[in-house]
């Protein structure tokens, strides 16, 4: 289901209020990290929340998806930690392909259905499923839509008009300075990264990072004009989730990111508010290639991590792992 006029104003934002847009949300979310440094430079200490100490970097929960879904968010301090009443909330799942569930090219229905579920019980005012599909948009969105449709039938949808998609600067970009991006992700208060687990030919992995690609109209110019691992990082410094949920409940760990590969069965849901430390824990988790990888062997989650985006040091950091019953 492509999106509708109607829900878009009657003409697209311009280029300065897109700009403005992207600002805002950069500054929204940075403004927390600023103050802390601020804060440390000058020898004060902040208060930290009730119960920060028990909240984990990262969450790892296994067993039967929907479940898993939502107790790995639950570790995190519940769906409210991010969305509040009232807010805009983008999902992006892998909706690229239009293979079956067991396949595991594409992030399984449930999950998707679970972590809507979760915004509309947090009082999100409006969400929306959306990806740049690379096969027929129709085919690649069904599973995901038939299973949201409980939530409304225009939440899934299926970006393939570029007249929705509107030119944002980069920032922080090295190579990559610009690009077009769905407007709506500009605008929003929350996004959420949900990619499935696979493995990419010339990425080495698609993950939460790599998944953004979905949210602009040419990703073909990251292959060909830049280096891919390094506009890999450019693109997530712009688009930066506020949640990433990383669905292992199949893992398609060789031929990705179409398959037909070799699918492992792990029944694991990674959740984490850090990218990088999202992705970098997925990949420590499982075989790829038929061997195990560090997370400093992909090279777009070293440049992340060098460039302070997030952290691939998972000896230092908080997981929490639980097994559902």
């Amino acid at each position: 289901m492509k999106i509708q006029d109607r829900h878009y104003p009657p003409s697209a934002p311009g280029p300065d209020e897109v700009e403005r847009l992207s600002r805002r949300v950069f500054l929204k979310r940075n403004a927390g990290l600023a103050l802390w440094t601020a804060a440390l430079c000058c020898g004060i200490k902040l208060p930290r929340p009730a119960g920060a100490a028990e909240i984990p970097d990262i969450a790892v929960v296994r067993g039967e998806r929907g479940a898993a879904t939502r107790a790995a968010v639950d570790l995190l301090g519940g769906m409210q930690r991010f969305v509040q009443p009232g807010h805009k909330v983008i999902v992006k799942p892998n909706m690229s392909f239009a293979g079956r569930p067991e396949d595991a090219t594409d992030t399984h229905p449930d999950v998707v259905r679970e972590i809507v579920t979760m915004c509309k019980e947090a009082g999100a005012r409006r969400i929306r499923v959306l990806d740049h599909p690379l096969r027929r948009g129709e085919r690649c969105i069904e599973g995901i839509r038939e299973a949201c449709e409980v939530h409304g039938e225009n939440i899934v949808q299926a970006v393939s008009n570029k007249r929705f998609y509107q030119t944002a600067k980069i920032d922080q970009g090295r190579q990559m300075k610009s690009t077009d991006v769905i407007w709506e992700v500009l605008e929003a208060d929350v996004l959420i990264a949900a990619p499935v687990a696979k493995s990419h030919s010339s990425a080495g992995v698609s993950l939460s990072m790599k998944g953004m690609m979905g949210l602009i109209w040419n990703r073909g110019i990251m292959h060909s004009r830049y280096d891919l691992h390094e506009s890999i990082v450019d693109l997530a410094s712009l688009l930066k989730p506020d949640l990433v949920v990383v669905d292992a409940s199949r893992v398609l760990s060789t031929n990705g990111p179409g398959g037909p590969g070799r699918v492992l069965r792990p029944d694991t849901i990674i959740a984490s508010p850090d990218m990088v430390a999202a992705d970098a824990q997925a990949v420590a988790m499982f075989e790829w290639y038929g061997r195990k990888l560090s997370p400093r062997n992909v090279k777009h989650i070293r440049i992340a991590h060098d460039r302070g985006l997030g952290r691939m040091d998972l000896d230092n950091l908080r997981v929490k792992q639980i097994q559902l019953g």
